[in-house]
C-alpha cells in the first residue's frame, strides 16, 4: 500500500503542489487584509491540491503513448504501466469531484465556476497537439487561482486579484517554456507544438524573459491595488533576483541547468513571494 500511494504520488509529481499552493496562499492573505477563518484555508487548501492533482492525472493520461516513446519521460510511472489507464482516469475524475465540492464549500459562485476549471485542466495536455502556444493554457489556469480565491472570500473579484492571477499566468507559462526547451528535438521530430518548436531555442529563452518581467510588472500593480506596504515592495526586488538567477542558468548552448531552474528557484521563488506577503499583511499592514 505504502509503495502504491508513492507511486500515486510521482505519477503527480505531487512535490511541485510547492508552486501553486504558496501563491494561492498569498492570494488569500492579499485579498483578506489579515487571516481568514481556519475554514476558508482549509476548503481553499483542499481545491488548489485537487485541482493540481486532477490536472497532472489527466495530462498523464492523455500523454501515455508520447511519454512512453520520449527518453526523458520513458520512466515515469503512467509510460511504464505502473500505473494503469483506467487508474489514472479514476485519480483525475476523483480529485475533479474534490474540487468542485471544495468550491461549493466555498459558496456558489464559486461552485457554478468550478467546471471551467475542469475544462481548462481537460484542454492543456491537448493543447501541444493543436497549439504551440499551450504555455499560455497553463498559464490561464494559474490566472484563475487568485481569481477564484477571491470569489471565495469576497464573492467578487478584486483588482489586485486580476493583477496578482496575470502576474502568475505569465510566471508559470515562462518557467513551461523554458521546461520545454528539454523535449526541443523530441517535439519537433513527433510534431508535437510548444513555444521552443516555433521560435527556437533562442527566442523561446527570450519570450520566456519577457513573460518574467511581465510577472514582475504586474506583482508590483498588484502591492499597489491592494495598499501592501513597503516591505512588500521591497521584498519584490529579492524575488526579482531569483528571477534574473533563473534565466541566467539557462544558455542556448548549455540546457544542462534546466532542472535546477524549474524545481529549485522556481520553488524559492513562491515560498519567497508567500513570506513577503504574510510580513507586509502582519508587519507592514
Amino acid at each position: 500500500m505504502i509503495n502504491k500511494i508513492k507511486t500515486y504520488l510521482e505519477l503527480v509529481k505531487f512535490s511541485h503542489t510547492i508552486f501553486a499552493i504558496p501563491f494561492g496562499l498569498s492570494a488569500v492573505f492579499i485579498i483578506e487584509k489579515g487571516f481568514p477563518s481556519w475554514e476558508k484555508i482549509f476548503w481553499i487548501l483542499v481545491a488548489l491540491v485537487s485541482a493540481r492533482t486532477a490536472g497532472m492525472a489527466f495530462n498523464r493520461f492523455v500523454d501515455r503513448p508520447i511519454d512512453a516513446k520520449n527518453p526523458r519521460t520513458k520512466n515515469w510511472p503512467s509510460a511504464k504501466g505502473e500505473v494503469r489507464p483506467n487508474e489514472i482516469m479514476a485519480l483525475g475524475l476523483i480529485s475533479s469531484i474534490i474540487f468542485i465540492f471544495s468550491a461549493y464549500k466555498l459558496n456558489m459562485l464559486a461552485f457554478w465556476l468550478s467546471p471551467m476549471v475542469i475544462l481548462l485542466l481537460l484542454l492543456y495536455p491537448a493543447g501541444k497537439r493543436f497549439t504551440y502556444y499551450v504555455h499560455l493554457i497553463l498559464g490561464l489556469v494559474y490566472f484563475l487561482i487568485p481569481i477564484a480565491v477571491s470569489i471565495a472570500l469576497r464573492g467578487s473579484i478584486e483588482i489586485s486579484a486580476i493583477f496578482l492571477g496575470i502576474g502568475m499566468a505569465f510566471w508559470v507559462a515562462g518557467f513551461d517554456i523554458l521546461y520545454a526547451l528539454q523535449d526541443y528535438e523530441f517535439d519537433k521530430s513527433f510534431g508535437l507544438y510548444s513555444i521552443p518548436v516555433k521560435y527556437g531555442i533562442k527566442n523561446a529563452i527570450l519570450i520566456s524573459r519577457t513573460f518574467h518581467f511581465i510577472t514582475f510588472i504586474c506583482l508590483i500593480l498588484t502591492g499597489f491595488f491592494a495598499n501592501l506596504s513597503y516591505i512588500y515592495f521591497a521584498g519584490l526586488f529579492i524575488l526579482s533576483g531569483f528571477l534574473v538567477y533563473e534565466h541566467l542558468l539557462i544558455k542556448e548552448n548549455d540546457l544542462s541547468k534546466i532542472n535546477k531552474a524549474f524545481f529549485t528557484v522556481n520553488g524559492f521563488i513562491s515560498i519567497i513571494f508567500s513570506i513577503i506577503v504574510l510580513l507586509d499583511v502582519f508587519i507592514g499592514g
